[in-house]
């Protein structure tokens, strides 16, 4: 759908009595391909475009989005929002952006496309090389597999205050799973890369070994009798310990009030030395964008600036209940009011790698995998599932699993100490953190 045409949804809203109306466009070409055993498992193929309108009638709001775009569903689609809003209840903080803060210009080059597009055959060969890279170590017993990705996106959005704008994205991923030891002896490990260029892909057999590395390592893993103990949070998913603090510092939360950490702007969470930037102009970063969801201009900015907590992460819904300005953090999907979401998130690192926090520790946990963690919003206690390995006199021991480790997040962040050892591999990367004593439960 050319400019042009979403604009003319948009009039022909104000037309059919919306007092303002924002439209949404995306198309999506996508290709994944598994294989398991050195066998085709499945293949699947998307190509879809959809269009999604929001309006405001009388300070009410309603949305709709459909994949036929035909000027008779248009018409259709048009009608029924108009109505929709019409009947919707009074909602005094919903609004278009303010027009001083949408996005101008061209934008940032952000270098989010590439306009490679793998063959069919070509991905299969990437799944199987991956799969076979895993099965190739030593220990490996089977495999859940390898697959291949690959996706081209545009995304465009345009208001009746006047914003217009569009961007398009790649995405190219290649991952495998392995499967050592047998009965009930059997452990599971995996690794898995995304990228916005093919280029930025490492090697498929690269990425099997590391699966199959990583399952091997688990053999033999044991209970643990319940103590206190340093624990550190291996880099790959470090950022869990911080995706409760953004779910509390969203505008949503915040204007809510449930949120364990609403009374702390301007208070020193962390140590000195931690920073934590949201960054959505990073080059072909995986969060990245030239606006938000919105159209609001947004920028890199630290939300935590030597351990002090700087912002909300604020839409223009959630800014004008808290009486503030949005920060340009609105996401949203085609239908439904904007939310609000980060971009590209980077924790800071600290003067030690891995093998360095584990000497200075001595004694503890090192977490490799987490699941099912429970959350209260409005205190901060936490807890979460984990396996991964009992290390002693600063040197990894054994594999350890079915463990719980549990903590208060405002305590937790006052203490973590973040590593060296900091990668890019996601929209939100950390280094691996200490933290000096935790609860752990176990046997």
């Amino acid at each position: 759908m050319d400019d042009n045409l979403l604009s003319e949804v948009v009039g022909q809203a104000l037309k059919a009595g919306a007092d303002a109306a924002e439209a949404v466009f995306a198309e999506r070409r996508a290709l994944s391909i598994a294989v398991r055993m050195g066998e085709l498992e499945e293949v699947e193929r998307e190509e879809s475009r959809d269009l999604g309108l929001r309006v405001f009638v009388g300070g009410r709001q309603a949305s709709v989005s459909g994949s036929d775009i035909s000027p008779e569903a248009r018409a259709k689609l048009i009608e029924r929002v108009v109505a929709m809003a019409r009947l919707a209840p009074v909602d005094p903080y919903a609004s278009l952006a303010p027009e001083d803060r949408l996005a101008k210009g061209p934008g940032p080059a952000l270098d989010l496309y590439d306009p490679t597009e793998p063959s069919a055959e070509t991905m299969e060969d990437q799944a199987r090389a991956a799969e076979e890279g895993a099965r190739a170590v030593a220990g490996v017993t089977n495999s859940d597999g390898g697959s291949s990705s690959w996706s081209a996106s545009s995304w465009r959005l345009a208001t009746s205050a006047g914003f217009n704008g569009l961007y398009s994205a790649s995405g190219f991923s290649l991952s495998a799973s392995a499967i050592a030891g047998k009965g009930s002896g059997m452990e599971r490990g995996g690794e898995g890369r995304s990228v916005r260029h093919a280029e930025d892909l490492p090697g498929a057999a690269e990425i099997g070994a590391e699966a199959g590395k990583r399952a091997v390592q688990r053999l033999g893993a044991t209970k643990i009798a319940s103590t206190t103990a340093p624990v550190i949070f291996e880099n790959r998913l470090a950022m869990s310990l911080i995706g409760p603090l953004i779910g509390a510092i969203s505008g949503p939360s915040v204007a809510r009030g449930v949120s364990f950490l609403k009374d702390r702007m301007g208070q020193q969470l962390f140590a000195k030395s931690v920073s934590l930037t949201d960054d959505p102009h990073r080059v072909r970063g995986l969060g990245s964008s030239p606006f938000d969801d919105e159209g609001v201009a947004n920028q890199s900015m630290k939300v935590i600036d030597e351990g002090v907590l700087t912002t909300w992460l604020l839409n223009t819904s959630s800014a004008r209940q808290l009486g503030l300005q949005t920060t340009g953090h609105a996401s949203r999907g085609l239908a439904g009011p904007p939310g609000v979401g980060t971009s590209n998130l980077t924790l800071s690192t600290g003067e030690r790698d891995l093998a360095g926090l584990i000497s200075d520790a001595k004694e503890g946990l090192l977490i490799t995998s987490m699941f099912g963690p429970s959350l209260n919003n409005n205190t901060g206690d936490w807890s979460v599932g984990c396996s991964g390995f009992w290390f002693e006199s600063g040197e990894i021991a054994y594999p350890v699993t079915e463990i719980t480790v549990a903590g208060n997040l405002i305590d937790i962040y006052a203490r973590l100490v973040p590593g060296s050892d900091l990668e890019i591999r996601g929209s939100a990367n950390a280094p691996s953190i200490l933290v000096d004593a935790l609860a752990i439960a176990g046997l």
